[in-house]
């Protein structure tokens, strides 16, 4: 059994990322680091919705120092810090426990096998598809030439940095063996042949795709990997969609039900006792779009795609009004129901990937966040 290694801040970080790389992010978002130092030491990590005061103590009381929160703790540009406010007080109580705090927002709602996938699977709808899919240019493709024998270790340095990623296939590349030529100046030291002598070998030319966020990492583990003292590659930019990230999720249930049976599907799902929604009761329903928390810009979007029904939270008056009259069933499940679930989502995710980098940490849910809004 390989030997557990002790994580700094950055260390998780990067885990994070992995998970859901932050250029997934909206422009306006804060995600990653709110506030901590880099190098600390952490082997005990709280995961909850929310950096608020009943989270930093909880994290304080079990003895971990980090606290990861879906929503950011630093939102807009602060003009002070000061414990007057909700921001600073937690602000406060995080440094003067020596606590990290990193979120993980939208590039979460974003991500493959992020917030929304986890809510529609949750839900019961199949095989989802995001709603709203980010702009393209997220992709490069990565090519290099290898000698013949070296090809295998290149290729699994590149993949292990995440690239070779096509959908739900992985390791995915295109080899092909050619005969490269060089000469080596005076002073250099080839890996092949001698220097002042032009050389012919066999070598294989090894292409692949490479998200943005992976980009440098890939580039450096191949760099390393590749025995020769100058590598040849080119980076390419590519207009290709990513088909497995986005906003929302839209996909099919199982069987057709009632609007009925899916709203109280809903609320068993999410434990919830009550919720409000749009549209009558008898209606079939086969076709679901999500988005956890605020998602009725994704409206337009469900219908586009075909959704009979959106489940989302904080649904507003006119918007109510516009769902009826084009005939489109609503849940308003709540922002707190919607989101909460990534805390036991996101810590498994997390427990497994630390896992693989034989990290020592131990990963705490909370357990004790209520939703603020409370039906009377």
């Amino acid at each position: 059994m390989a030997k557990q290694k002790t994580a700094c801040l950055a260390d998780i970080i990067g885990l994070l990322n992995q998970l859901c790389p932050p250029d997934l992010a909206e422009d306006w978002d804060n995600v990653g680091l709110q506030v901590g130092d880099p190098t600390a030491k952490i082997d005990k990590i709280l995961v909850c919705l929310d950096a608020e005061e009943i989270a930093i103590q909880e994290a304080h009381r079990q003895g971990a120092q980090l606290l990861i929160s879906h929503h950011p703790l630093i939102f807009k540009p602060l003009k002070r810090l000061s414990p007057t406010d909700m921001t600073g007080r937690v602000l406060y109580q995080a440094i003067k426990q020596d606590m990290a705090v990193v979120s993980a927002h939208t590039n979460l709602d974003r991500a493959a096998d992020g917030l929304n996938d986890w809510l529609a699977t949750r839900l019961g709808v199949n095989v989802p598809i995001p709603l709203e899919r980010p702009e393209k240019g997220h992709f490069y493709k990565l090519v290099v030439y290898v000698p013949l024998g070296h090809e295998m270790a290149v290729r699994d340095a590149i993949f292990a940095a995440g690239a070779g990623q096509i959908g739900a296939y992985d390791h995915c590349s295109f080899n092909s063996r050619g005969t490269g030529t060089f000469r080596g100046c005076q002073g250099t030291q080839p890996f092949i042949g001698t220097p002042g002598k032009l050389e012919m070998t066999e070598e294989v030319r090894l292409e692949t795709v490479v998200p943005v966020s992976v980009l440098n990492k890939a580039v450096s583990r191949m760099l390393q990997a590749h025995p020769y003292e100058e590598v040849a590659y080119d980076l390419i930019p590519l207009a290709n969609e990513r088909l497995d990230v986005g906003l929302g999720r839209v996909g099919h249930l199982e069987k057709t039900i009632s609007l009925r049976q899916f709203a109280e599907q809903v609320k068993t799902s999410l434990q919830l006792t009550s919720l409000k929604l749009v549209g009558d009761l008898q209606r079939q329903i086969s076709r679901v779009a999500v988005c956890g928390g605020t998602g009725m810009s994704l409206f337009s979007a469900a219908v586009r795609h075909g959704a009979d029904c959106l489940v989302t939270a904080d649904i507003k008056f006119h918007e109510a009004q516009r769902a009826r009259a084009e005939g489109i069933a609503l849940i308003d499940a709540g922002h707190f129901a919607t989101e909460q679930i990534m805390v036991a989502e996101l810590s498994q995710r997390l427990r497994k990937v630390a896992s693989e980098r034989q990290f020592r940490i131990e990963i705490i849910e909370m357990t004790a966040e209520k939703d603020p809004l409370v039906v009377f």
